[in-house]
C-alpha cells in the first residue's frame, strides 16, 4: 500500500474515516485535508479509475491487521505426519497400544505414518506384515481412512492413515 507522499497520481477519490465518500481530489489537496485531521492518506484501491484513497490512521491499521492475522494463525492446526512403528511379530497388546496411540493421533487430526520394518529373512513373510496393516486400518475405520496403501520401500511397509473429516 502506498501512503501519503508516495501517491504518484494528479487525482483521486477520497474517502473518509467513517466510509463517506468526499470526491474525486488532486493529490495535494488529499494530502492537505488528511494533515488536517492529523491522518493519514492510504491507497486502498491503486488500480481503480481514478485510485482510491482513504483518509485513516495507517499505524494503527498495520498494527490491527497484525493482530488479526496472529488470531488467524492460533485458529489453524496443521497437520502433521506422525509414525508408529511396528515388527511382523508383534504381540497382540503391543498392537493393540500402537493401534490406541494411531487412534489418538487420527482423532487429534493428524495423519499417521505405519511402518513394519522387517529384520533379516522376516521380509519373506510381507503378506503378515501387509494383514497386520489392513486389521488395524479395519479397527480405526471410523476415525480415520487409508490414503496409501500397504507398500514394501526396502525393508519397510510404509502405509499412511488420515483421519476422516468431520
Amino acid at each position: 500500500m502506498r501512503v501519503n507522499d508516495q501517491i504518484r497520481v494528479r487525482e483521486v477519490l477520497v474517502i473518509d474515516e467513517d466510509g463517506t465518500k468526499l470526491g474525486v481530489l488532486p493529490v495535494r489537496e488529499a494530502l492537505r485535508l488528511a494533515d488536517e485531521k492529523e491522518v493519514d492518506l492510504v491507497e486502498v484501491a491503486p488500480n481503480a479509475k481514478p485510485p482510491v484513497c482513504k483518509l485513516m490512521d495507517y499505524g494503527r491499521f498495520r498494527y490491527e491487521q497484525a493482530k488479526r492475522e496472529r488470531e488467524a494463525r492460533k485458529k489453524q492446526h496443521v497437520t502433521e505426519l506422525k509414525e508408529v512403528r511396528m515388527t511382523p511379530k508383534i504381540e497382540d497388546h503391543d498392537f493393540a497400544v500402537k493401534t490406541r496411540a494411531t487412534e489418538k493421533f487420527l482423532r487429534e487430526g493428524d495423519k499417521v505414518k505405519v511402518v513394519i520394518r522387517f529384520r533379516g529373512r522376516e521380509i519373506v513373510h510381507a503378506d503378515l506384515a501387509q494383514k497386520l496393516m489392513l486389521q488395524m486400518a479395519k479397527q480405526l475405520n471410523e476415525v480415520g481412512g487409508i490414503e496409501r496403501e500397504p507398500k514394501v520401500e526396502g525393508r519397510n511397509m510404509i502405509m499412511i492413515l488420515s483421519p476422516k473429516q468431520s
